[in-house]
């Protein structure tokens, strides 16, 4: 991003530039969060609505232009969201270029960090999976991921138990 100090510059503009979202967003009781350049926010009215508002959004600088997606389920970093009737349902989201890559147990890599990769992936699917179901779904698609990028499947099962 350039010098240390770009990243707090940003933030800075940001945060000015959001303020009045925000404080629409405060006034209604709905959710507006936003981590570097992602932004995440609830709307609970009309479509025609909030594709207005970020038309309008898109005008207050020529800088700044907002790509959006407006849905029932998105990603948001790397976590998928769902509202379903009005529950939010979590789960973890991979991005179809990452994944399902990682350091492959051929490489030269001390084996704690093999170790690593599995527990820190199960904490994820822990942490972001809102059903069991989602949870057992990662789990197995983090055992395949493994398998694929060589693992023995002994060393696998020692790190899920």
């Amino acid at each position: 991003m350039g010098s240390s100090l770009t990243l707090t510059l940003a933030n800075i503009f940001m945060a000015q530039w959001q303020k009045n979202i925000v404080e629409e967003q405060t006034k209604t009781g709905e959710f507006y969060g936003r981590y570097i350049d992602d932004i995440f926010m609830t709307w609970n009215r009309t479509e025609e609505e909030l594709r207005k508002l970020l038309d309008d959004v898109n005008t207050w600088h020529p800088n700044i232009k907002l790509d959006y997606k407006i849905g029932n389920s998105l990603p948001f970093l790397d976590v998928q969201l769902t509202n379903n009737n009005g529950i939010l349902l979590t789960s973890v989201y991979h991005k179809p270029a990452a994944e399902p890559y990682v350091t492959p147990f051929t490489s030269d890599h001390p084996r704690h960090v093999f170790s690593n990769i599995i527990k820190t992936s199960i904490e994820r699917a822990t942490r972001y999976s809102s059903k069991f179901e989602a949870f057992n779904y990662e789990r197995r698609y983090i055992k395949l991921m493994l398998l694929c990028n060589g693992y023995p499947s002994t060393f696998i099962e020692n790190e899920f138990h």
